[in-house]
């Protein structure tokens, strides 16, 4: 992965980091977001990181927060771990970009400049389900691993919900900052049931 990537003129401007993936290399599930938040951008960890105050304790209000906490009640995250380091246990953490534009979402191009490395983390990772986190990293996966026509794959009609993929599966969720509480408790209630299953048997690893 490259720390000094340049493919995006732009977004070198306005990135304090390259932000790439985080997590369990050996993951059954793989989160991915949009563009790394303003905390992932100043911390250097996607999806899940949070901010800590001068005195130590966390901001609730830092993005990241309540990606953790539902990670944190599924089992996946180790409540105990910092703020700065989470520890997550089967999951894995990236973006569609590796960038940060605090003024707007990622474009086509951009997208498109990120994609052999988020390839190269699903290759590696080679997870058995795909977490798309929001719209965008919605119909980017969508697009790339279902055949499932673009008209169905929004949200919030595919919260909580599996769509059979291409080698994976999808199960989509919207962002964490944008769930009512019935919302995330769907959620973890399809996640749960999901864990639960033999949902290995997509790709006939249940001894993994």
């Amino acid at each position: 992965m490259d720390e000094q990537c340049r493919n995006c003129p732009a977004l070198c401007e306005t990135r304090t980091q390259v932000v790439h993936g985080y997590g369990d290399v050996g993951a059954d599930f793989l989160f991915v977001g949009e563009q790394p938040t303003p905390t992932a951008d100043e911390i250097g960890i996607p999806l899940v990181a949070r901010r800590s105050d001068a005195d130590g304790a966390d901001d609730p209000d830092a993005d990241g927060t309540d990606l953790r906490r539902i990670l944190e009640r599924l089992a996946l995250c180790d409540a105990t771990s910092p703020s700065d380091e989470p520890g997550l246990e089967n999951v894995y953490c990236t973006n569609l970009t590796r960038c940060r534009e605090p003024e707007r979402p990622p474009t086509d191009e951009e997208i498109g400049n990120c994609e052999p490395y988020l390839n190269a983390e699903i290759r590696m990772i080679n997870p058995e389900i795909l977490i798309p986190v929001g719209e965008r990293a919605l119909a980017e996966l969508g697009k790339e691993y279902t055949t499932t026509p673009v008209e169905d794959l929004e949200l919030p009609d595919a919260h909580a919900t599996t769509i059979r993929g291409r080698g994976f599966e999808l199960v989509p969720m919207i962002a964490p900052s944008e769930q009512t509480d019935a919302q995330t408790q769907a959620w973890v209630e399809h996640f749960a049931e999901l864990m639960a299953s033999d949902y290995r048997q997509t790709k006939g690893r249940q001894g993994r």
